[in-house]
């Protein structure tokens, strides 16, 4: 069954918090919730569905309860930075199923409180099949997308600078958001002479950790036709897993090439009508092999694609990431999918900052990728329409 306009954003919240020692991790997730509500029109009461991962405290019967929700349908799927992508496709799967007409989307974290980044090797418990095999080795997630760009830069020729330019273009447009932890406008040079953390990746090639949290509010076309609100519907969605293949993985390409060709196949479009994209933006390499994967350039083009401003929106072909993305603007418990949709809502209601504002925006891309790009991921991609 598809879900092409089966289902409508009809709130998206941010939370303003990039640093929140004072709030528990639950009421992060609450405070998300109430503003995407009040965003849609709506309230706790009108909810009948409720989606979370691995970030809500609890998980899904720790939260309804906390939220005082009265629900008929729960989805706890995690599958990292891009569970709440998977979770909007999820939402319309079950909108569409007549199992809930109110979706709620809650994520939030503060990573940035407890001292925790990604430079410190991975807790894994001891019952994973893959821990005896790898947790020897010391895996991080920085040395992790290390690994996945030493490999690009080998096989294709990806050099350093054009990844640099992956980080210019968020800072050229985290300038005009007040809440992005990063503002200052860098520079190819300044990428490159960051600290280097894992080679071939500098600092600024690094996203921030920070506190905060978003969520989203996903309806029926019936209700959504009657709220007060901007219409923003679904097209299309995909996802796709990809592991280590028992030794013969590829590390120049992600589980993109799956959920985004599915996406686009029942979207009934291409990469060439994209005007805004949301990429997950981990990392630099992150975004430059998303953006081949997805197919708006060849495999081993990526670094040219990228470079020379063409991310900046007003200046290149492909805006992306206009709040800031992760590398600037929020990162929150190294769960940053939900930030993905939500700027991508702003540019198709016409909200996002005038400075940063696609031009007649009404068709957006939004992909990410949870888990490790050297190891084990999670892809999820959705195409959005403005009606």
């Amino acid at each position: 069954m598809s879900i092409k306009g089966m289902a409508y954003i009809a709130g998206a919240f941010e939370h303003p918090s990039r640093k929140a020692p004072d709030k528990s991790v639950a009421a992060i997730h609450a405070e998300c919730a109430k503003g995407a509500l009040a965003d849609a029109g709506l309230t706790f009461k009108d909810v009948d569905g409720y989606f979370c991962a691995g970030d809500a405290p609890g998980g899904v019967l720790s939260m309804v309860d906390y939220l005082g929700l009265n629900v008929r349908h729960v989805d706890g799927t995690d599958t990292g930075g891009s569970s709440y992508i998977a979770h909007f496709s999820h939402a319309a799967q079950a909108i569409a199923a007549g199992k809930c007409n109110v979706a709620l989307i809650t994520m939030g974290g503060r990573p940035r409180s407890e001292g925790r980044s990604g430079v410190k090797q991975k807790v894994v418990a001891a019952n994973v099949p893959d821990t005896p095999f790898e947790l020897p080795f010391g895996p991080t997630a920085v040395n992790e997308y290390a690994m996945a760009a030493m490999r690009h830069m080998y096989e294709f020729g990806t050099t350093s600078e054009q990844l640099a330019w992956v980080k210019v273009a968020a800072s050229h447009h985290a300038q005009y958001n007040p809440n992005a932890m990063l503002r200052d406008v860098v520079t190819v040079e300044d990428v490159l002479s960051s600290p280097m953390i894992a080679d071939p990746l500098h600092r600024l090639d690094c996203c921030v950790v920070s506190d905060g949290g978003g969520a989203l509010v996903v309806v029926s076309p019936e209700i959504a036709q009657s709220l007060k609100r901007p219409l923003v519907r679904v097209m299309g969605a995909g996802e796709s897993a990809k592991g280590l293949m028992g030794g013969k993985v590829d590390l120049t390409y992600s589980g993109a090439v799956w959920s985004g060709a599915t996406a686009f196949e029942e979207a009934g479009v291409t990469p060439q009508d994209i005007k805004y994209a949301s990429i997950y933006d981990s990392f630099t390499i992150t975004v430059l092999m998303q953006l081949e994967d997805l197919g708006f350039c060849k495999k081993g083009e990526g670094g040219k694609f990228v470079a020379d401003g063409n991310l900046i929106s007003g200046v290149g072909k492909l805006p992306i990431n206009t709040d800031g993305g992760g590398l600037n603007n929020n990162h929150p418990a190294s769960r940053g999918g939900i930030i993905k949709v939500i700027e991508a809502v702003r540019q198709l209601r016409g909200e996002a900052h005038p400075k940063v504002q696609v031009n007649n925006c009404d068709l957006a891309l939004v992909h990410g990728t949870g888990g490790g790009l050297a190891s084990r991921h999670g892809s999820a991609t959705l195409i959005l329409e403005r009606v």
